[in-house]
């Protein structure tokens, strides 16, 4: 059986492969009503946008996005404390409908609930568009054991962050959200509350 890297599927080759289909307009259910920030968490982020400008002078490779941005952010949200378990470099096969060939992979990072995926983190280098993780934060998402959950993604290159919904019951169709951008004003705080807001309502 033929086997495809995840990294080299498009959002065309999972329209092909699975029929999955964007949904325009945005779902926006889970980014009402955001919690409110403390002060000692906005000061937590003005120290994850410090780092981020002190490493961004240089090249910044996919693990220091985790640990100076993503790690930071997920223990703000809870997400290292019970119920959530933290997984990273989680190994994913995803059989192609046809069966003459499977996907194959790594999750960057994956939030658990007990068996259940709740939210897979896709990592980029800073200098990469999210628009090449995006297929495969897709592509693991659909990789996800329980298909009658809803799932959430995050794609960041530490600079920027793009979320993602994904609905695989009845057909798999997807939405994302605006770019959020680090430095640009209230846009950390609110990657922060919606991560927070996923947690609370997952």
């Amino acid at each position: 059986m033929k086997t495809i890297p995840i990294e080299t599927t498009t959002l065309y080759d999972l329209e092909q492969w699975f029929g999955l289909q964007l949904i325009p307009t945005y779902d926006l259910d889970w980014q009402k009503d955001l919690p409110v920030l403390t002060d000692l968490e906005q000061e937590r982020l003005l120290r994850i946008q410090a780092s981020y400008a002190n490493l961004e002078r240089r090249a910044m490779l996919e693990n220091t996005v985790k640990l100076a941005v993503i790690s930071p952010l997920l223990d703000l949200a809870g997400f290292f404390l019970p119920p959530f378990y933290v997984d990273t470099e989680t190994s994913v096969n995803i059989a192609l409908p046809d069966g003459e060939a499977h996907l194959r992979g790594k999750i960057d990072v994956l939030v658990l609930q007990e068996q259940i995926w709740v939210l897979i983190i896709e990592s980029k280098r800073a200098e990469l568009s999210l628009k090449v993780g995006i297929p495969q934060a897709l592509s693991y998402m659909l990789a996800a054991p329980v298909t009658n959950h809803l799932l959430y993604g995050l794609v960041t290159n530490g600079h920027s962050f793009v979320f993602l919904k994904l609905h695989r019951q009845p057909e798999p169709r997807y939405s994302k959200s605006k770019e959020l951008i680090i430095d640009r004003d209230h846009d950390l705080a609110t990657t922060l509350q919606i991560l927070k807001k996923l947690g609370a309502i997952i």
